[in-house]
């Protein structure tokens, strides 16, 4: 049973949060904590270390602080130096380094701060320093947004050698970061990862729903207004049917398949004329060539439109998007965990057509979120494309069952799990 503590004791709690990530889910996961802690008037500080490069790229979640006129919330920046000595992530030996790293920088931050407790923002990073036994200056947290060790359970069929391997060392790994003296909770995306663990005894690792923003209702004149407006900007096409691909566009995304010249090649002439694939997000040079040269090829040899828009969309515009969109597409590539994606989508009443694979097959089968295909071969995903632009969108995904699905992964909840455990 959950004991509150005493309003004395939370007056005096310092809170960390400690996010060096800047892209993905970690803006939004910070500014809601920030609504929340004000709109409920939780006790003690929130004291919020973050990237510098955070300070410039989301500085609405940083000024939303300022109006609040809250002086319990606190943003620090790490230094600009120590974020230039930060390894990539571009090879295995270069994250474990960074890994190490980041912890330093935590152990050091919260002593500055004098931290009561520590919620590591991105836990995946954290867990092999942690495993290895390295003490904070105080209690810690995380949010786990990768878990894997209940893929065979998840997937309902025997795995590869290599992923067993993976998570044969996950479990160890985790065995020792749970029974680390300093771990208090360990939140976690995915909510069939959870229930893996407590069949196991294991109640320190609590189900955490992934927060997504429901705009308030627009009147349908209004909506469809702002969606023409938008179609005009891009130059979309009359009587094209959108699938958007959103978010940063990399071959994890699968971008590459998506684009696969001869798979698209399946589509009759009158489905490829259908379509508008619009392609809104950041994408490396070397990428970006790789994906302009696919285009390039698809456009020579079909009339389907394509629009890209190779820029970072700021959260206040996100909404516009996918509410043009007629489907949205996630067609990830052997992707682990949640995606923001499948409730962007959701929230807009949009189906998705999505990869099969792992949590992300398994919250659209089981919500009824829309279609999934094998997405690593390119053939699966042009027939996917072929009953998007065959079926009537409304017939794809269910939309109740979409709208009690983010129900359940309000901002509010999201928040308020995290604060009533950090007690």
């Amino acid at each position: 049973m959950f004991k509150h503590p005493s309003p004395e004791s939370l007056a005096d709690r310092r809170i960390m949060l400690f996010d060096l990530s800047i892209r993905g889910h970690h803006p939004n996961y910070i500014q809601q904590l920030i609504r929340y802690w004000n709109e409920h008037a939780v006790l003690g500080s929130l004291e919020i270390v973050v990237s510098p490069k955070f300070l410039e790229e989301h500085a609405d979640v940083v000024e939303l602080s300022k109006h609040l006129h809250r002086d319990d919330i606190r943003f620090i920046a790490i230094a600009t130096e120590e974020e230039a000595a930060l390894k990539s992530r571009g090879s295995f030996f270069s994250r474990i380094v960074r890994a190490f790293q980041e912890l330093r920088l935590l152990h050091k931050y919260a002593a500055i701060v004098q931290a009561t407790h520590c919620l590591i923002m991105y836990f995946d990073t954290a867990q092999i320093p942690l495993a290895v036994g390295i003490n904070l200056p105080c209690p810690f947290s995380g949010i786990y947004f990768r878990p894997t060790l209940h893929y065979n359970e998840l997937m309902g069929k025997p795995l590869s050698w290599k992923e067993q391997l993976n998570q044969g060392r996950e479990r160890f790994i985790l065995s020792r970061v749970l029974n680390h003296p300093q771990c208090h909770r360990l939140f976690c995306l995915d909510p069939f990862a959870v229930r893996h663990f407590q069949t196991r005894g294991d109640h320190h690792v609590i189900h955490l729903p992934d927060p997504v923003s429901v705009q308030p209702a627009i009147v349908q004149p209004e909506l469809q207004e702002q969606q023409e407006l938008l179609k005009r900007s891009l130059g979309v096409a009359p009587e094209r049917r959108v699938l958007l691909l959103f978010g940063a566009l990399t071959k994890r995304k699968g971008i590459v398949q998506l684009l696969d010249v001869d798979a698209v090649a399946l589509l009759t002439p009158e489905q490829a004329q259908q379509l508008c694939l619009l392609l809104v997000g950041e994408i490396r040079p070397g990428e970006q060539a790789v994906v302009d040269g696919k285009i390039a090829a698809i456009r020579n040899s079909l009339p389907v439109q394509i629009i890209t828009h190779y820029e970072f969309v700021s959260d206040a515009s996100v909404t516009s998007y996918f509410q043009l969109a007629d489907v949205v597409l996630a067609p990830y590539q052997r992707h682990v965990g949640m995606s923001g994606i499948l409730l962007q989508a959701a929230a807009a009443q949009k189906p998705v057509l999505s990869s099969d694979y792992g949590l992300m097959g398994k919250l659209v089968r089981q919500h009824k979120l829309g279609l999934t295909v094998d997405s690593a071969v390119p053939a699966r995903i042009a027939e996917g494309l072929a009953r998007c632009l065959t079926e009537p969108p409304v017939t794809l995904a269910d939309r109740q069952k979409m709208g009690h699905w983010v129900e359940q992964h309000a901002a509010d909840h999201y928040a308020a799990t995290i604060f009533q455990y950090l007690n």
